[in-house]
């Protein structure tokens, strides 16, 4: 692992890209470095906000490299979208995505793309892989019928009331119910977060409500976790795999929703691929961040300009 330095004092700033007619909200956190090259966080959802990627800060500020952040249009910080039924696509946010490089000046940098954001990463990279040097692809799928037949067999671990409270929600739209949110709590603390928000360090929470971004969520995915009834429905890029030849790092936890056969898709599909099975959930990220950090250093270093 990339030894340890000592912890620098943290440069940020915070700046607002225009984008069609909104403004899509940016962080940059340290110093650029001649050796290092930025990394670009891309958060997940769709809908959710950069603020629990922020454990990636330590990179800056242990390692001296550059991190940037942001929240997706209609999310967090960002401009909520006018009409997001018909705006939000997985087009508009790769083209977000292509407009903030440009923005920043990012002719070469890193990505780190988390859930959702590492989806959205995967088809960037089959589109607009020119300038990035490496990848990490952090608990995301390349197929969303995958990710869905994943869920339902891990939902089906759950106590047979819970998993049919559960199913009986995707049926009925009531997701309400105190039993089908018991249910859901005990499935998010078992493959998605051992670390709830309101337990976070106070820089990892929101700080603000998220009600448009939920919105986005609804619009993209769908009501719950184990049904994809919006846009993404079917999304895949499976058959794009093999031609990313980005150098590529999969990270999942043992008990991720995520899953083994999930990250094996996607390590089995790009050539210059590798995964890293660490022991967590779905934000493994924020378990084990000292861990994690040095990995994901690790493999940022190996593909920084000589």
């Amino acid at each position: 692992m990339t030894s340890k330095g000592a912890a620098m004092t943290l440069q940020e700033k915070v700046g607002a890209m225009d984008f069609h007619g909104y403004k899509t909200w940016y962080r940059v956190v340290g110093e650029p470095s001649a050796h290092k090259l930025p990394l670009l966080a891309i958060h997940g959802g769709p809908g959710n906000t950069h603020y629990y990627l922020r454990s990636l800060d330590e990179l800056a500020r242990r390692y001296g490299r550059q991190v940037i952040y942001y929240d997706q249009v209609g999310c967090g910080n960002s401009t909520p979208l006018a009409n997001p039924q018909e705006e939000a696509s997985a087009q508009l946010f790769e083209e977000e995505l292509v407009c903030l490089r440009e923005h920043l000046g990012l002719d070469q940098c890193h990505l780190l793309g988390q859930s959702w954001g590492g989806m959205l990463a995967l088809q960037y990279a089959t589109h607009h892989p020119k300038g990035v040097a490496s990848m990490v692809i952090a608990s995301s799928p390349a197929s969303l019928d995958l990710w869905l037949e994943e869920a339902l067999r891990l939902r089906s671990y759950l106590p047979k009331e819970m998993e049919a409270a559960l199913a009986q929600a995707d049926r009925d739209g009531d997701y309400e119910r105190p039993e089908v949110k018991a249910a859901s709590d005990l499935y998010y603390r078992r493959h998605v977060s051992l670390v709830p928000e309101d337990q976070r360090p106070n820089n990892l929470r929101r700080p603000i409500p998220n009600p448009h971004g939920d919105e986005v969520y609804h619009i993209m995915q769908g009501m719950s976790e184990f049904v994809v009834t919006g846009k993404l429905s079917h999304w895949s890029v499976v058959d794009e795999l093999p031609s990313i030849t980005i150098p590529t790092l999969v990270t999942s936890g043992n008990a991720d929703e995520s899953t083994p056969l999930i990250s094996k898709q996607i390590v089995d599909g790009i050539p210059n691929a590798r995964w890293e099975l660490l022991r967590g959930t779905h934000c493994v990220h924020l378990e084990i961040p000292e861990t994690y950090n040095a990995l994901v250093e690790d493999f940022l270093s190996e593909h920084d300009p000589a």
